[in-house]
């Protein structure tokens, strides 16, 4: 992903739920709707998490040091684990709390009515209107890098956390504005507020459901993901394309940020080779990989003679365990 699509996404974001949070606001002021001010809390919260995506990715930014040998890539991915917690203990928990108290209150004064529907209305209406085009930006910059994936494995594969995060929550907003129209509507249609409750609700469940989402694909990157078998056939492809390389024992790989990849690898060389051979062999596999995988800038060929791997051979009584 590209650090400029994915900073534009993310602003047109930011923009756009500033503007919606003000709006949502003033329009529970004047209705004292429910599914208003869970609304205006879903912006909110999406507005600081457009900010914390906009820190994570500054602060990866920064140059590796001793502690950090590896740099702070995955400081993207922290951020990104960080706006799932923010979504679902701001909005989602917010949201089905105020839904229940709704739903509670309405049945208490059942001849309780919604005031200034209007205002609801129009502020829903160009809500919408805003959140499309955030959406739209987000969808084209996505169309950008994510080849022929559909669009879930783009949100399950992808190393960059930002364009799936902005994906989600712009969906979410969508989804959560149309609920809250349902809602509103329902309330001024019948009479009835419990409906102003069972949007927030709805609300509530579908932004718990996306932190969720957001919370499993950014916890396994935050843990470590490796390249993928497609990928990793290819490099190991490319290794062996070597005249040098005999053919690889064995390979890790792991992406330590979204646009950096670690690739360990033991392989076996010919015999006679010499030493000088073989170094201008590890050059020429290194260069081949880059080629095709201009993310992998950390590579660490290990040469071997023997064709066993012992350091990842079963520890037997007859095989002791390699020393370290």
């Amino acid at each position: 992903m590209s650090a400029e699509g994915g900073t534009k996404a993310i602003v047109a974001a930011l923009a756009a739920n500033l503007g919606i949070a003000t709006a949502k606001f003033v329009a529970f002021a004047f209705t004292g709707s429910s599914s208003m001010l869970a609304e205006g809390i879903h912006s909110v919260a999406d507005s600081g998490n457009q900010g914390l995506l906009l820190l994570g990715r500054k602060r990866s930014e920064r140059e590796r040091t001793p502690q950090h040998p590896f740099g702070y890539g995955r400081e993207r991915y922290f951020y990104a684990f960080v706006v799932a917690v923010v979504l679902f203990t701001i909005g989602a928990v917010f949201s089905l709390y105020e839904g229940y108290h709704k739903i509670t209150h309405a049945l208490d004064h059942p001849d309780e009515k919604m005031s200034a529907a209007g205002w609801a209305f129009g502020v829903l209406i160009i809500a919408i209107i805003l959140e499309t085009f955030s959406f739209r930006t987000a969808i084209q910059e996505s169309n950008r890098v994510r080849g022929d994936k559909s669009w879930w494995q783009f949100i399950r594969r992808s190393k960059a956390p930002e364009l799936p995060v902005v994906l989600l929550e712009d969906l979410g907003a969508l989804v959560g504005l149309i609920l809250a129209l349902g809602g509103v509507t329902m309330a001024v249609v019948t009479g009835n507020l419990v409906w102003d409750g069972v949007g927030t609700l709805a609300i509530g469940v579908l932004l718990a459901v996306i932190a969720i989402i957001l919370a499993i694909e950014t916890k396994s990157l935050l843990i470590g993901e490796g390249a993928g078998p497609e990928a990793e056939e290819q490099i190991i492809a490319a290794l062996e394309s070597v005249d040098e390389v005999d053919h690889v024992i064995h390979i890790r790989t792991q992406y330590v940020g979204p646009e950096e990849m670690l690739i360990a690898a033991k392989i076996a060389v010919h015999h006679d080779d010499t030493a000088a051979e073989v170094s201008r062999g590890i050059d020429a596999a290194e260069a081949k990989i880059r080629a095709q995988f201009p993310e992998a800038r950390l590579i660490y060929l290990e040469p071997a003679l023997d064709e066993v791997d012992l350091k990842n051979a079963p520890v037997t009584p007859e095989t002791p365990a390699p020393s370290s």
